[in-house]
């Protein structure tokens, strides 16, 4: 279990999990200019960018593996890494509740439900395409949805998820779907192929 800590970076992920609440609820509803390529040109804070923090240490944790190894592993390596994103994306949605019931507002919900959103969504492609390019994916996602991710009355796409404001059901039902998706594809991950795993 010890080297699968370190083999992993889990203090590196919790470290960006904390990191990204401290920084998400420092600089509030501050905003990034981005142009919109269609439909209105809505908000886009910045706490929608650093979300993606622990789902790219998770990442890098997975990356320091060797999957066609691990494949032949005593231990339910796989079981541990859906728990590790799982276990964040819990710690993460508590963190939210907390400054929530703390009086910091919806934002807080907003980075509990988008971390977890992307923490699924590196589960999902990590065992498809590698983790370079997995997170490489995840960052065009905010960028994505800025651009392109708002209808011309100025709310937001339903699959534009990061956007949707706290109590939003479309994005909730996302970041549940892509959580649920992302744990069955690491649970069921094959060797991949010789050449993404290359490109990894």
């Amino acid at each position: 279990m010890i080297w699968w800590c370190k083999a992993r970076a889990v203090p590196a992920v919790v470290a960006a999990l904390a990191g990204t609440f401290a920084l998400g609820l420092l600089v509030g509803d501050g905003e990034l200019p981005v142009p919109a390529l269609r439909g209105h040109a809505g908000h886009f804070l910045v706490a929608h960018v650093i979300t993606l923090l622990p789902a790219v240490f998770l990442l890098h944790g997975l990356g320091r593996g060797d999957l066609r190894t691990e494949a032949v592993a005593g231990r339910f390596l796989r079981g541990l890494d859906a728990g590790l994103a799982l276990a964040v994306a819990t710690a993460g949605a508590a963190a939210g509740a907390l400054a929530h019931a703390a009086g910091q507002g919806d934002l807080a919900l907003v980075l509990a439900r988008n971390t977890a959103g992307y923490l699924g969504s590196a589960l999902l492609l990590h065992p498809l395409i590698g983790h370079r390019p997995a997170a490489a994916v995840l960052a065009a996602v905010p960028l994505l949805c800025s651009a392109a991710g708002w209808h011309p009355d100025g709310r937001p796409e339903p699959w534009a998820w990061p956007l949707h404001p706290a109590g939003s059901p479309y994005a909730l039902a996302a970041v549940a779907l892509t959580l649920l998706a992302g744990t069955t594809c690491t649970l069921l991950r094959h060797r991949p192929p010789a050449d993404l795993h290359i490109l990894a």
